[in-house]
């Protein structure tokens, strides 16, 4: 199964990105996932369903130890592995 995981994290700082959010963002872009899309408003990431979801334990565990106040995310099916 392949999984596509939007997220974003808080508090917001427009004048520089704030920890939580360096680390969320480091944390998807060195998981082993595919289509990574980083931005300052949200973030998409997609890949197989082990994978997306290592990286979501990883993002919830790290951005929170590092000041996320709220963490949002969202996690779709969007099809099957090919082999």
């Amino acid at each position: 199964m392949r999984l596509r995981v939007e997220f974003t994290t808080e508090p917001f700082d427009l004048d520089e990105a704030p920890a939580h959010a360096v680390v969320a963002r480091e944390v998807i872009q060195t998981a082993e996932l595919d289509a990574v899309d980083v931005g300052p408003f949200g973030n998409t990431a997609e890949g197989g369903a082990d994978q997306v979801l290592t990286a979501v334990d990883a993002l919830l565990r790290q951005a929170l130890a590092s000041g996320a106040t709220r963490v949002s995310l969202q996690v779709n099916v969007i099809g099957e592995d090919t082999p």
